[in-house]
């Protein structure tokens, strides 16, 4: 086989391929076998009828034609490989000729390839870590979760304030299903709600309605508009902590204890996920730099199809449908579609921002990077796989993402960190509190 292939023009690499004459011929042989079986020819066994007999039955241009496209897919992956590319969609073969007896066969095909967009800069990113040490603010944190476990909801007959509970009838004016029903219960200022919603409950009352209307913060959405009729107002009452209260229901002897517990466990958390925080960190403020307006379609619909496909593939091991979820996440089927396009879109724009930075840095990929990429995925047989991928044409996806890999790693090693106590304030706010309460 031999393959020229064209510059990359506008995401385009246009490939003239020519296979050698005896190849030819045993895809015609083959073709030829395959129809000889498939078809019955009176006077003859399955598969033995003879080359001009199938002509006569079938003619002879269908035979070589399905020679041709079987020649043309099998030899697909073999230039995908040579070419060293992953097209986000099919070929575009054009203006193909049938192939002839004793004669090499050459053909043009066109790929469309992911862009390759350039970064505003190359520099190391900045970002924000939260403290490599367990905080008292973090200790506070998980210590207020827990005891929120314990909290307990009384009815009160003033307005709805923020961080109330509120149990309403909210009926669907326009594009609302997700949010309509009977009786819903509602954490006001949770963040789980729309801002808007959020703030049009406030101040309203018991047997209160009120129209609230609103646009989602996606591109394109439509207006959304709901009748609220507001039932009960309740608030959330925290217990008070105590040693007691600690030793009867969390098990400690006081509540320095279960502080020291708590802190050995998110030790073990940070640990754990501190590293995983750091990448999507990094790349995600290296994405920021891609100087790309609007994505390409082709490339987006590529991500969108394969995390759809993966997500598909999650909840079929937990044995769950895609109706199921959706109506235990009250998402409609548009919604679910238009939220996988956003993320579709965020990881096309991270996956091009490590190209490019990949590009800048002049990574090199080995056939030794490969199979050490396969001995990490913990396959039984490298060699075995390594040769399967290759048959499908899906070393070039290997060697794309041990590139990206070779990227982050950079990335990460190179970002400069700031360390950020999110949690700080809470424990100035409580030490402010109790300061009060002793005066």
């Amino acid at each position: 086989m031999n393959i020229s292939a064209s510059d990359v023009v506008d995401a385009k690499l246009t490939a003239t391929v020519t296979i050698p004459a005896a190849e030819v011929d045993a895809a015609i042989k083959s073709a030829y076998r395959s129809a000889a079986k498939q078809y019955r020819f009176p006077g003859f066994r399955a598969g033995k009828a003879p080359r001009p007999v199938v002509d006569n039955m079938l003619g002879r241009e269908t035979v070589l034609a399905q020679a041709t496209n079987e020649l043309i897919g099998s030899f697909e992956p073999r230039v995908l490989n040579e070419l060293d590319i992953v097209p986000v969609k099919d070929g575009n073969y054009q203006d193909i000729d049938i192939v002839k007896d004793r004669e090499d066969y050459t053909y043009t095909v066109e790929f469309t390839l992911r862009p390759a967009p350039a970064l505003s800069s190359y520099d190391p990113v900045e970002i924000e870590m939260p403290p490599a040490e367990v905080t008292e603010g973090e200790i506070q944190a998980q210590v207020d979760m827990l005891m929120g476990y314990h909290a307990t909801f009384e009815d009160v007959e003033r307005a709805v304030e923020n961080e109330d509970y509120v149990t309403a009838d909210i009926k669907n004016v326009a594009n609302a299903e997700a949010l309509a029903g009977e009786g819903r219960m509602l954490a006001v200022g949770a963040g789980s709600l729309p801002a808007a919603f959020d703030e049009a409950l406030i101040g309203m009352k018991a047997d209160e309605t009120r129209e609230i209307s609103w646009t989602p913060e996606v591109e394109g959405a439509p207006e959304a508009k709901v009748e609220v009729t507001v039932k009960s107002v309740r608030e959330r009452k925290i217990p008070e902590l105590t040693d007691e209260f600690v030793k009867e229901n969390f098990g400690f002897d006081d509540i320095a204890a279960m502080r020291d517990a708590v802190k050995l466990e998110l030790e073990a958390d940070k640990t754990s996920k501190l590293p995983q925080l750091k990448e999507n960190r990094a790349v995600s403020k290296l994405a920021e730099r891609l100087e790309l307006e609007k994505m390409d379609e082709d490339y987006e619909q590529s991500v969108f199809q394969e995390l759809g496909q993966n997500f598909l593939q999650s909840l079929s091991a937990q044995g769950m449908t895609l109706d199921t979820w959706l109506a235990a996440n009250r998402l409609t089927s548009d919604q679910f579609v238009h939220d996988l396009h956003h993320q579709a879109d965020d990881v096309a724009r991270e996956s091009l921002a490590l190209d490019a930075l990949a590009r800048e840095l002049k990574l090199e990929i080995t056939d030794e990077d490969v199979d050490a990429e396969f001995e990490r995925a913990g396959v039984p047989d490298v060699k075995a796989s390594r040769a399967q991928f290759e048959a499908e044409g899906r070393i070039p996806a290997v060697r794309d993402s041990i590139r990206r890999s070779k990227a982050v790693d950079w990335l990460v090693e190179n970002a400069k960190v700031t360390e950020v106590d999110e949690f700080a304030d809470r424990v100035k706010d409580a030490d402010c509190e109790e300061d009060g309460a002793a005066e």
